[in-house]
């Protein structure tokens, strides 16, 4: 098995999508410090891209949260 192949089955395993979520939640801490600062600098068009980058964030994880559940039906053995 290649390391390409590895990595791409990596991602869809458990481990890899609690990665993403990891890595996906961090970048909110970046959200967060932009959101506060065009607030303290009362810029809305700064502002407003926080809180879309926010939406992304959310449904991202969202996303992966889906993914995961998914994969942990697969766990079960039937029968």
């Amino acid at each position: 098995m290649s390391a390409l192949t590895k990595a791409k089955g990596f991602k869809k395993s458990k481990t890899g999508t609690y990665l993403s979520i990891g890595t996906t939640a961090f970048g909110a801490v970046g959200v967060y410090k932009r959101a506060k600062k065009a607030r303290q600098e009362h810029d809305t068009l700064r502002l407003i891209d926080a809180v879309v980058s926010a939406a992304a964030i959310a449904t991202g994880i969202a996303l992966l949260y889906r993914e995961l559940k998914r994969l942990g039906d697969d766990d079960v053995l039937l029968g």
